[in-house]
């Protein structure tokens, strides 16, 4: 007899396994064809998305269970970032990639502010949701196609992740102080550095309590003399550390990235050598991690074409086309320009800079958040939405042609 099947994010549970089997289906077709013309695969996913959602067919809804897997996805792929990064790599650069993020942050606000409030005469508020609109960077998005063209472990893509790591934190900050003024029309500067100081202090703590965990962990499976419990186990850790950010203040990413960090094959505990982890137990931890990522990262990238829609915009109108050529225009700018603040040859500045480009997810969120305070008109909505798709989209591409042939 089938099991009753219960409501999910608005939907039955059988329709989300069909949805899900189509979106993987689609991305792994859509990501194989751009591959065999050229374009990176993480493109393709994510024109999966358009294709499949509220933009084109409208055959699958961006459902909250939906959702959740996508945001595992991300959680999972940074966690491997982690778990593969160079940490003295990481360390050496780490001043370089505050640099990156910080001007890659303050650039684009201010810009976007500025062209929002005094060329196109919006108000305050709602300039500033525009402006922070162009800060953030899909860090999920920049990891897959600097892993796809096998330039993850280069000191540009060091920068970069340190740097994207830096600007969701930003994001996160600048969204949150966006959101007090919004509500109160002043600015709450104990409630933002009260923030900051949570962010700063789990990004201290998490990565040695995850560290000592997964030693117990790993302690506790040598002893009952099954290592297959490691990957469960070890899963529980990446959503513990997820959930722990979020708690924080700061985006789960963080929390699911330092968590690779304290896992992976160069962290070493300070005056506790024996708390690093045996080499069986980081191999055992990739074995179970890396077949999730290759099944759900797909899912995330096909959610951001599933959140755009670009039938909501009106590309008739020259104003449409006026205000998003001038926020387009600062949104690469600014980025590019944060690559230049980077060491290195023109390409590693440009690298850096067009890796920073995309927005992503992170983008519309802050539009959805900005429409749904009233901050921005649906017509202010519709040009973060195309800015948004054109970032995201264009960023793979330049970086595709730059870094392709070195």
């Amino acid at each position: 007899m089938a099991a009753p099947a219960h409501g999910t994010g608005g939907i039955n549970v059988h329709e989300l396994f069909l949805h899900l089997a189509v979106i993987l289906f689609s991305a792994k077709f859509f990501g194989t064809l751009f591959k065999r013309l050229g374009v990176p695969p993480v493109l393709g996913e994510v024109f999966a998305g358009i294709v499949l959602g509220q933009s084109l067919l409208g055959l699958i809804p961006l459902s909250e269970a939906i959702k959740v897997l996508a945001e595992l996805g991300v959680i999972l792929l940074l966690f491997e970032v982690g778990l593969e990064a160079d940490i003295h790599m990481l360390m050496r650069v780490g001043v370089w990639s505050l640099l990156v993020a910080t001007v890659g942050a303050v650039l684009p606000f201010a810009g976007g502010f500025l062209v929002s409030y005094y060329l196109f005469g919006l108000d305050l508020v709602a300039s500033l949701f525009m402006g922070g609109a162009l800060t953030a960077t899909s860090i999920g998005i920049t990891v897959r196609v600097l892993t796809d063209l096998g330039k993850e472990r280069e000191r540009f893509a060091q920068i970069v992740l340190g740097a994207a790591v830096i600007d969701d934190v930003l994001g996160v900050i600048i969204l949150a102080a966006l959101y007090e003024f919004a509500k109160t029309k002043t600015v709450q500067l104990d409630t933002t550095l009260n923030l900051v100081l949570h962010i700063a202090m789990f990004f201290l703590i998490a990565p040695f309590a995850a560290n000592l965990v997964a030693k117990l962990l790993s302690v506790f499976a040598k002893k009952a003399q099954d290592l297959d419990i490691i990957p469960p186990t070890i899963m529980g850790l990446i959503l513990m550390a997820a959930y722990a950010a979020n708690k924080f203040g700061s985006p789960s990413i963080l929390g699911s990235f330092t968590a690779g960090l304290a896992l992976s094959r160069q962290f070493v505990v300070p005056f506790a050598a024996a708390l690093k982890l045996e080499e069986q137990i980081i191999k055992k931890v990739e074995e179970g991690i890396k077949p999730l990522v290759w099944v759900l990262a797909p899912v995330f990238f096909v959610s951001v074409g599933l959140a755009l829609n670009l039938k909501a915009i009106d590309f008739s109108s020259p104003a449409f086309w006026s205000f998003s050529g001038a926020l387009i225009a600062v949104g690469l700018v600014s980025k590019v320009l944060a690559g230049f603040v980077a060491p290195g040859s023109l390409r590693e500045k440009l690298s850096v800079g067009f890796s920073m480009l995309p927005r992503g997810e992170v983008g519309l969120i802050f539009a959805e958040f900005g429409r749904s305070f009233g901050a921005i008109n649906e017509v202010e909505y519709a040009v973060v939405v195309f800015v948004v798709a054109v970032t995201t989209l264009v960023a793979p591409i330049v970086l595709k042609l730059l870094l392709g042939r070195s």
